[in-house]
This record gives C-alpha cells, sequence and structure tokens, in this order.
C-alpha cells in the first residue's frame, strides 16, 4: 500500500530532532558557528567521495541534506544534485544559499522512502551523511537509499559507532568539554555499530566496499580519514 506524502513524512521522522536543527537553521553557512564541524570535515567527506566516484557528471542525491553544505560542494564538482529533507527551515536557508552563490542544486521538502517510490533506480551515487543517528528507523532510510541507486550506483553513510569511546568524544568531549556542538546534539543510544550498519547494507541488496573512520585531535584541532572506526565512520557500498 502506497502512503501519501504527509503520512510518508511522518513515517521515519523524529520530531525533536527536526525542532533541534530547525532552531539553528539561521546559522548553517556561518563556519564559526555550531556547524563549524560540518564545514570543517565537508572537504574530507567530499574527495572520499569524489575519489571513488568521480563526481563531474553524475546524478547525486544528498539525503538529509540540511543547509546544504555538501549538496554544493557535490554540485561544484559538477554532479547533478538534488538534496532532499524533511527541515523546511534548513531546505530554505539552502534555497537561498545557492541563489547567493549560482550553485545548481535541486532542493525537495521530501523523504528518503517518498522519493525512492516516486524515482526508484534514479542515481548514480547517493549521499546519506550524519542522518541515520538521528531517525526512529534507520534501516529503513538504507534501504530506501538502495532503492534510488541505478545498478552499479555507490552510496555513502556516515554516522557515529557505539562504544565508550564514542560516547566520550562525541557526547562528552565534544558537546560538553569542548562545545563544538549544542548539548542534546546525539543521544547515544541512537548510535550505529558498523557491523549493524553493515548488516542493513546487505540485507538492502548492497554490496559493503570499505569503512573509512574519521578522527578529531583537539589540539591541532584537525580532522582525517584513517582505519580508526571507533568514533565516526563512512561506509560505501555498491549496488
Amino acid at each position: 500500500m502506497e502512503l501519501s506524502q504527509t503520512e510518508s513524512k511522518k513515517e521515519n521522522v523524529d520530531a525533536a530532532e527536526l525542532q533541534k536543527f530547525a532552531t539553528l537553521a539561521h546559522r548553517w553557512w556561518d563556519a564559526n558557528s555550531e556547524f563549524k564541524p560540518l564545514h570543517e570535515i565537508n572537504p574530507l567527506r567530499l574527495n572520499f567521495i569524489n575519489e571513488i566516484v568521480a563526481l563531474k557528471g553524475k546524478r547525486v542525491l544528498d539525503v538529509g541534506c540540511g543547509g546544504g553544505i555538501l549538496s554544493e560542494s557535490m554540485s561544484i564538482k559538477g554532479a547533478d544534485v538534488t538534496g532532499i529533507d524533511l527541515g523546511e527551515k534548513a531546505l530554505n536557508v539552502a534555497k537561498l544559499h545557492a541563489l547567493e552563490t549560482g550553485a545548481r542544486v535541486n532542493y525537495q521538502l521530501i523523504s528518503v522512502e517518498e522519493l525512492a517510490q516516486q524515482q526508484p533506480e534514479s542515481f548514480d551515487v547517493v549521499a546519506c551523511m550524519e542522518m541515520l543517528e538521528h531517525v526512529p528507523d534507520p534501516a529503513a532510510i538504507v534501504a530506501a537509499c538502495a532503492r534510488l541507486l541505478k545498478p552499479g550506483g555507490q552510496v555513502f553513510f556516515s554516522t557515529i559507532n557505539r562504544n565508550p569511546k564514542a560516547y566520550l568524544f562525541a557526547v562528552i568531549g565534544a558537546e560538553y568539554v569542548l562545545n563544538m556542538l549544542p548539548r542534546g546534539t546525539h543521544e547515544y543510544e541512537k548510535f550505529i555499530k558498523p557491523s549493524e550498519l553493515s548488516s542493513w547494507v546487505r540485507h538492502a541488496d548492497l554490496s559493503v566496499e570499505t569503512f573509512k573512520g574519521m578522527s578529531y585531535n583537539p589540539l591541532t584541532k584537525r580532522y582525517w580519514l584513517g582505519t580508526d572506526v571507533s568514533v565516526n565512520y563512512i561506509l560505501h557500498a555498491t549496488k
């Protein structure tokens, strides 16, 4: 049974999570705001994706695009980008910023499940970054992303591991000690182990290709990608 647009939007979204980001929406493009970490890690994420798929000319979907930081940068690389989110204020900020910069991104207020019903097997690349740990049913997001991929397509998921170190670094360190993120940004019980994400990916008939960990040194204030997936990590899979 197909869901109406209103019903599907309610299906897999946490209203409290949307409100968190709606409150901060006007600060998405302030590189010294609560979104500073996203600005700082974006080149790492962008380059990781681009090195694997060569974004120029590809049809790309950014799931949970927020204010459009990754969407715009992929567009600049020459991709045909669609960015979707259920946060209306963030999308409005993304659209306004694109008007200011001339970036060509198709932003839509729609759930990934709804879009998968409308446009199955339509995208060469799907990116779903820092979103899975904010929704009630992340496995359903993974499945919808898989449906949206063309055969041979590539998908990238980034999220946070669930273990004591991740709690110490991503919650206590980032939110309470370093004040890099607003307190309450993350809920530990929603963090996702790589084994869990891998299981969802395989269940969606995708093949896991690689994991990359993202690390941060608070003294040098430097981020880098490596083999340590104990806190933040990216999974790359193919269809």
